[in-house]
């Protein structure tokens, strides 16, 4: 499908409704998916086919000295991502340090375990095997 004759003409106006502060078909948001419904055209129109003028608009809101709102929307994302990763960074490391305990842990009750059944096998041990738990009856 071939694009209208007039879109170019379509978005330009676009963009100066928009950032003028006066949209007619759209949010006003400073943003492609805006532009392209102020601009009733397809959003493929300004990312395929028109892509300069798809800078051009960027660019002019960033003259302005502000940000597209899709950047904005990213950069809070980016700011939420980076406090996830330290607290998963914190996590982490103190997890690992759980695991050395762990590990320290083990490797001690299995000496004194070993320690423990090498005094059993010994004669006239000081160690005595408590009888164990009376198993119930199997069924029949």
């Amino acid at each position: 499908m071939s694009p209208a004759p007039d879109e170019r003409d379509r978005i330009r106006a676009a963009m100066d409704r928009i950032l003028a502060g006066t949209p007619e078909h759209s949010t006003g948001a400073l943003t492609i998916v805006a532009l392209a419904q102020e601009a009733q055209v397809p959003r493929n129109a300004l990312t395929q086919r028109h892509p300069d003028l798809r800078n051009e608009f960027n660019g002019k809101v960033r003259e302005r000295g502000q940000m597209p709102d899709a950047e904005k929307r990213l950069r809070k994302q980016i700011v939420k991502l980076k406090e996830l990763r330290a607290a998963d960074a914190e996590e982490l490391a103190q997890l690992r340090e759980d695991v050395q305990g762990l590990l320290r842990v083990v490797n001690q009750l299995t000496l004194e375990n070993q320690q423990l059944r090498t005094e059993l096998t010994q004669p006239r041990a000081r160690l005595r095997v408590l009888p164990g738990q009376p198993q119930p009856p199997a069924p029949r």
